[in-house]
């Protein structure tokens, strides 16, 4: 890996955050659990390659969960177990010498499990997101508030981030009180629609004002579009995608080159805005897909947010 990062620069960003200079991840799915362990290491060969040029702060290792209790319509991608992202951060990516934010669906784990992990998390090199049940009627093991509380009582000193979700009206409410949980950060789900999350940043930033809190910086989770089905699946998962936006993936004689547009509008809308606003914020870029024209293209746009943030654009290709 070139141009390394110190392994603590991201909790300085975090927690020292401001509207100037900005948060970069790139959100990364663990292998499937079925993979052999060769096969393993070959994606992440090609995973870390791929990432090398660009000046991330950090990855993202997501945690997947069936959630077929949140939505009842067909899934358009099967969900397939993939491996544990503590695990697979711990086994093959020892080559990875910059932080990761680790997500955890704590509803999968028992809370012994939990406190284990929390135990054992190198807080130099880890930072993690707890994610609650998909919908109120799913049984857990463990709820979030017991494991923010856990986190709380084990490990305080593990940096703990938040999801937030930009299309519910109430969500600044919702990050007030899991900032009170502990939470010093919080990143979005995947953003299509700027001016929601204009809204929910706005309604945040002056709730804070009113309770003289500092707010924490807000994370936005950008993903390429590269078909129909990609677009489907993106909408199963609660994303909110405006109608003309909608219209205009569906008719575009290039559905990833027109995606791609409007992430990087949308990633010029939210620095301007946070910028003038002076809120702390960050960009996470990812793929929902594992087609490789859509990987590289998240890799490509990644590099222009870079730029946006003014870190300079490296030379990557991919971009549509």
């Amino acid at each position: 890996m070139t141009d390394r990062r110190d392994s603590t620069a991201l909790r300085t960003l975090v927690t020292n955050a401001d509207a100037e200079s900005g948060i970069l991840l790139f959100g990364i799915t663990p292998p499937r659990l079925s993979t052999a362990p060769e096969r393993i290491r070959e994606i992440t060969a090609a995973t870390l390659a791929r990432l090398d040029f660009l000046d991330l702060d950090g990855l993202a290792l997501y945690d997947i969960d069936d959630e077929s209790d949140r939505n009842p319509a067909e899934r358009p991608f099967p969900y397939l177990p993939t491996m544990d992202p503590a695990a697979y951060h711990a086994e093959y990516l020892g080559e990875w010498n910059r932080p990761a934010v680790i997500y955890r669906c704590v509803g999968k784990y028992p809370e012994a499990e939990l406190r284990t992990w929390l135990q054992m998390a190198d807080t130099d090199r880890v930072l993690s997101v707890f994610v609650g049940a998909a919908s109120k009627d799913k049984t857990v093991r463990t709820r979030l508030s017991e494991a923010q509380a856990l986190r709380r009582d084990v490990r305080p000193e593990l940096l703990l981030g938040g999801v937030a979700i930009t299309e519910r009206p109430d969500e600044h409410l919702r990050l007030l009180a899991k900032q009170e949980a502990g939470c010093a950060y919080f990143i979005s789900q995947v953003v299509y629609n700027a001016d929601a999350v204009k809204s929910m940043v706005s309604d945040y930033y002056y709730a804070c004002r009113e309770r003289r809190l500092t707010p924490k910086p807000v994370v936005f989770t950008l993903s390429v579009c590269g078909s129909v089905k990609t677009l489907t699946f993106l909408k199963w998962l609660g994303v909110d995608v405006p109608r003309w936006i909608e219209n205009s993936l569906l008719h575009a004689d290039d559905t990833l080159a027109e995606s791609y547009e409007h992430c990087l509008a949308n990633a010029r809308d939210l620095v301007a805005f946070c910028r003038r606003l002076g809120m702390p914020f960050g960009f996470l870029v990812e793929s929902v897909s594992i087609r490789k024209v859509e990987i590289d293209a998240s890799v490509a746009l990644a590099g222009e947010v870079s730029g946006l943030l003014g870190r300079g654009r490296p030379s990557v290709r991919g971009r549509p």
